[in-house]
């Protein structure tokens, strides 16, 4: 089929039967495999999820909200929800592994689709670093745990942190990168594994902390007011990225049209339940003030309610494990982002290579580790937390529009699930994206403004020439 034009201006908008045909979406996915169940579906959502956001992000969201955090928290969850239901119709009717980026050039555009695969690198790329460096702070806190030492701040923190670089942050990154390039199957079972793990270690952590639960460590409940909770949000919004990686296995699950959206929306519920009880746990048990801005909160606050350096060591045993789970899961998704941008011809044809021995994309796995070990080695959490929420922000209300585009454009592209309250519900999830955006202040716009110039400028300059559908319409 040709593809679909918009009024106006022409723009190069890739029909949504082709994308499916080209991935080999009903069949098997372009060289790549279908292993993963139902199970190990959601176990990679959670994987994806539950990392640096709550066993590190935590304090930096409690500073800003106070014991209203746990608002915060379903406030973030609202947002993911009502976009989640958008990736859920999405991932079922379009079930190849671009995720967001796939969606938007079905709908909106190749302009628009590439600056929202350009904002993935934020989402995927640059969390990666933001998770390595939150991994190397409870690598330490596990060392004290265990042997009474820790690596010395040189080794252990970039230049923003009083190191030099940091070691641990690499490690993981390339330790993540050597499961993918073995095979889906082997990542998969390991990133249930460890999502199994984190869970369990979240439980037991409320446990704990309950039993030191006192009703007066809440109050005043919003210190900070509403604005508190909003900023809270913004901040607690980074502990959700990531459950959209379940759209980049459409290639490599099975039945993708069922198991997609059931996954998506599992997924979304048990997180947020295990998020509000950490949270509430946590400010419970010694009060909104310890809680604050502390490294490596949750092992602390074991530590201070048991009297023991045991009950830490465990959670800062889950968090390593927890959030090298997310390196992993997040890789992952980058890379597959990458490999549907490079079918289309936007980045260069490396990142589409498949191994026929492996049956995963190598090279273009190395390239993403090499290239996101950088700024693990050298940044600071603080400076991409923000930059990363807001580009995921903006990926959801395209993804958001795209639902009601694909409705009106193609209403003969369904799948097994349907966004629920159309459409109120996919107007809802742009409304609490931008308010989530908002949030994140002036200069986090800024800095995403400038984002999005160099995004426009790479494409003027490099997919605009070389896009494979403009290609065959010119022929």
């Amino acid at each position: 089929m040709s593809p679909l034009r918009l009024p106006g201006p022409p723009h190069r908008v890739k029909d949504p039967h082709q994308l499916i045909a080209e991935s080999g979406a009903d069949l098997e996915g372009h060289g790549l495999k279908r292993t993963m169940g139902l199970f190990q579906l959601v176990c990679f959502g959670v994987g994806a999820v539950v990392g640096t956001g709550i066993f590190v992000g935590l304090s930096d969201s409690v500073a800003e909200a106070g014991p209203a955090v746990v608002l915060s928290f379903v406030l973030a969850a609202v947002t993911c929800i009502f976009t989640a239901f958008s990736f859920a119709e999405l991932g079922s009717a379009i079930p190849v592994s671009g995720s967001s980026y796939s969606f938007a050039y079905a709908t909106l555009g190749e302009r628009t689709a590439f600056l929202v695969g350009w904002c993935l690198l934020l989402e995927y790329g640059v969390s990666v670093s933001a998770v390595a460096v939150g991994w190397s702070q409870y690598v330490n806190e596990l060392l004290d745990s265990l042997f009474g030492w820790q690596l010395p701040a040189a080794l252990s923190a970039g230049p923003g942190d009083g190191g030099v670089i940091n070691l641990p942050a690499v490690l993981v990154v390339m330790m993540a990168a050597t499961l993918l390039v073995r095979g889906i199957r082997e990542s998969a079972g390991a990133t249930a594994a460890m999502a199994v793990l984190k869970i369990t270690i979240l439980i037991m952590f409320c446990v704990i902390a309950f039993t030191a639960f006192e009703h007066g460590n809440l109050t005043p409940f919003m210190a900070h007011g509403a604005g508190g909770v909003t900023a809270g949000a913004s901040l607690a919004f980074f502990s959700y990225i990531g459950f959209d990686a379940i759209t980049t296995t459409g290639e490599e699950v099975k039945n993708p049209r069922r198991n997609i959206p059931i996954a998506i929306m599992i997924c979304i519920g048990l997180v947020t339940l295990l998020y509000c009880a950490v949270a509430l746990a946590a400010i419970g048990a010694l009060g909104p003030d310890a809680v604050a801005d502390k490294p490596a909160a949750l092992s602390l606050i074991v530590d201070q309610v048991t009297d023991s350096t045991v009950g830490g060591g465990i959670i800062a045993f889950g968090a390593v494990v927890a959030i090298a789970s997310v390196v992993l899961a997040v890789m992952y998704g980058q890379t597959r982002i990458l490999m549907s941008m490079s079918r289309d011809g936007l980045v260069p044809r490396v990142f589409e290579r498949v191994s026929p021995r492996t049956a995963t994309p190598v090279a273009n796995t190395w390239i993403v580790a090499a290239v996101f070990a950088v700024p693990a080695a050298f940044s600071s959490l603080d400076v991409v937390v923000n930059l990363t929420t807001i580009g995921t922000l903006a990926t959801m209300v395209a993804v958001n529009v795209a639902v009601i585009v694909l409705r009106r454009r193609n209403p003969e592209v369904k799948g097994s699930f349907r966004v629920p309250l159309y459409p109120l519900s996919p107007l809802l999830g742009v409304a609490f994206c931008v308010y989530l955006m908002y949030g994140t202040g002036w200069s986090t716009w800024v800095q995403f403004a400038v984002f999005l110039v160099v995004g426009a400028a790479v494409y003027a300059g490099y997919g605009r020439g070389r896009s494979r559908l403009a290609g065959r319409a010119e022929a």
